[in-house]
């Protein structure tokens, strides 16, 4: 549904109005290239913790333009009629969510460096017998409050807050915002799918897990799945 980590304090100006919705207007940091960024949005000592593959895989610098790509397979997908309604209404922000209930399907995901250098841009790849495939595409760029953020369709935004938990890497939204230009306005939590959190961990023979849940804040997980994926040679 596919950097060298010391930690490094993030400069943003932002001004914001009392309660759930906010406007910001910030001037994104300057960040080096996407190896520095990843291994800079961890503690050092946590950095180490992760296997080397998957130390390896952040690492990797392209350069503007090249792509590195991930085969495998969706293994097992769960949701709820909550979460079919979020994979409905995300159509407008271009369905970054899976809309089918995927088991055993291939998959690929593509990364591919941004021309600027700051920015990755993820495509994934989910095959569907005798139907076209989901194709989710988005931005990771190494900006924002927490250091990074992946951007959707429609000027929607959500920053990721980046920890090693358990030697997985885990990528866990904290705040929603839609964008137009350098305009931001905070969206509220009750207007968002939920807490999305997605786990990157390495497994055996080679391959690499990658977990995928979306907790609403009152209907509690209404989304889960996991893939599996190897470098492809």
């Amino acid at each position: 549904m596919n950097s060298s980590m010391s930690s490094s304090a993030v400069s943003v100006a932002e001004t914001s109005v009392r309660g759930d919705l906010s406007i910001t207007a910030k001037q994104d940091p300057v960040r080096g290239p996407a190896r520095q960024a990843f291994e800079g949005l961890l503690e050092p000592q946590r950095w180490q913790r992760l296997p080397p593959a998957v130390q390896r895989r952040f690492e990797r610098q392209l350069a503007p333009g090249e792509s590195a790509t991930f085969v495998g397979e969706v293994a097992e997908t769960r949701r709820t009629a909550v979460g079919w309604v979020w994979a409905q209404l995300a159509r407008v922000a271009g369905a970054p969510l899976p809309l089918q209930v995927l088991t055993h399907t291939a998959a690929v995901v593509v990364v591919t460096a941004d021309s600027v250098g700051d920015a990755q841009l993820w495509t994934r790849i989910y095959h569907q017998r005798g139907r076209l495939p989901q194709v989710i595409r988005s931005i990771k760029r190494f900006s924002g409050p927490t250091g990074l953020e992946e951007r959707v369709g429609a000027g929607i935004a959500m920053s990721l807050l980046v920890s090693e938990e358990q030697r997985g890497l885990v990528f866990r939204s904290s705040a929603y915002r839609w964008r137009w230009g350098r305009l931001a306005v905070r969206i509220p939590a009750l207007l968002t799918p939920g807490d999305i959190i997605v786990e990157h961990r390495e497994e055996r023979e080679g391959r690499f897990s990658f977990t995928l849940t979306v907790v609403h804040p009152w209907f509690g997980r209404i989304l889960h799945q996991v893939a599996f994926f190897r470098d492809a040679l």
